[in-house]
């Protein structure tokens, strides 16, 4: 039986976030989602309240032999700006926000040391929060694999 493992990033418009993931050799699934909020059960309407707490996210299935954590970290830091607080270019709002959702203190330290390296390369202070998992929320099914499905290569 093969090994998996998952990371949760959330980088802005989560269809974009998942696209990027996607495409990574390694990724075996992506599933769009809310995370890091206080609501049950969260819709796309509600999180869109900037109410809920929680972030548009991906939640990455991945096989470690293939691919590690360090080279998601830096899929993701190349993905976005992650000097802006709560948005990604016109989408405004926490639930917009730069995050690192880990899982155990291996994905922590791995998750601090890179975004310290990526601080070095930047002028603008990185804002990134990185905090444990907690509930990841799948969201509705018309937002799974969007970009995927309409044979768009962006948001």
């Amino acid at each position: 039986m093969k090994k998996t493992e998952n990371a949760t990033f959330a980088a802005g418009c989560f269809w974009h976030v998942e696209l990027v993931f996607a495409k990574v050799p390694g990724v075996l699934s992506t599933r769009v989602g809310y995370i890091g909020g206080k609501a049950k059960s969260p819709t796309y309407k509600q999180v869109c309240t900037d109410t809920t707490g929680h972030a548009e996210a991906v939640e990455v299935t991945y096989d470690p032999k293939q691919v590690s954590y360090e080279k998601l970290l830096d899929v993701f830091w190349q993905s976005h700006d992650p000097t802006q607080l709560n948005r990604q270019g016109l989408d405004v709002g926490t639930q917009y926000r730069s995050a690192i959702f880990y899982y155990g203190e291996g994905q922590r330290k791995a998750a601090e040391a890179s975004k310290n390296s990526w601080q070095k390369k930047r002028s603008r202070p990185i804002v990134t929060e990185i905090v444990p998992a907690g509930r990841f929320y799948p969201a509705e099914e018309y937002h799974q694999k969007y970009l995927i499905k309409r044979g768009r290569g962006v948001c």
